[in-house]
């Protein structure tokens, strides 16, 4: 039984395939012709669309998603403020404070359905809404399209750079909400490392490159959310 239905089987697949070939071959050489020219013209249209689809273009640019993903504590040294007042130990006297490295580390995202290039990255750091530094990031990176790239960028602190920022940049605002530079100072850093207080990224700028397209794209972000 089973043989006689396996029979069967072979005997209409074979029939099919031969009715295909059949059909085929069984075209005048005008008509062969004429459906070979069909198809070459489909095939040809669907790349000549999916080259078109994957060049740059003003038109069909669509920016990119910047998002800030967390940052992290590179380097620590405590907190501490020597002025040149103080005779150190060894070397120079001079004003000088302790180093604070933070890694910002940012996720971009390309909708695009062909790569870009960032070419260009910079922002400006507040803590707890005071503006203490401004990062720009030498980095160049190529994007895939649709694809997600992670980008980490160093920022260097101290105590003595922060301070200068806050008594002369950030003063009126220190005065308006009666703050000390140095309880300020004093906050930032020992905090630093439980992420105790607000950090933001503001006035960011990332510049990306597609062909002859060339896009700033405007960013910003808070951590920890």
């Amino acid at each position: 039984m089973f043989r006689e239905e396996l029979k069967t089987t072979e005997f209409n697949k074979y029939s099919i395939c031969n009715f295909q070939y059949s059909l085929i071959w069984g075209l005048s050489m005008k008509n062969k012709a004429i459906l070979l020219t069909g198809l070459s013209i489909l095939i040809l249209a669907t790349l000549l669309g999916c080259v078109s689809m994957k060049k740059p273009d003003e038109s069909n640019f669509r920016d990119p998603l910047i998002g800030l993903d967390y940052v992290e504590i590179s380097y620590y040294a405590g907190y501490y403020y020597f002025s040149r007042e103080v005779t150190p130990t060894r070397g120079k006297a001079d004003n000088y404070g302790a180093p604070l490295l933070m890694t910002f580390v940012f996720k971009i995202h390309n909708p695009n359905l062909y790569p870009i290039m960032l070419d260009g990255f910079s922002f400006a750091v507040k803590f707890e809404g005071f503006k203490v530094n401004n990062i720009i990031s030498p980095a160049a990176m190529w994007i895939p399209g649709g694809k997600t790239n992670l980008l980490r960028v160093p920022a260097m602190f101290d105590t003595r750079q922060t301070l200068l920022a806050l008594i002369m940049p950030e003063a009126a605002k220190l005065n308006e909400k009666k703050i000390s530079p140095w309880d300020a100072l004093e906050k930032w850093w020992t905090g630093a490392p439980d992420f105790s207080y607000p950090i933001s990224v503001t006035e960011g700028s990332a510049v990306f490159r597609a062909g002859h397209v060339v896009r700033a794209i405007p960013f910003a972000g808070h951590y920890p959310r």
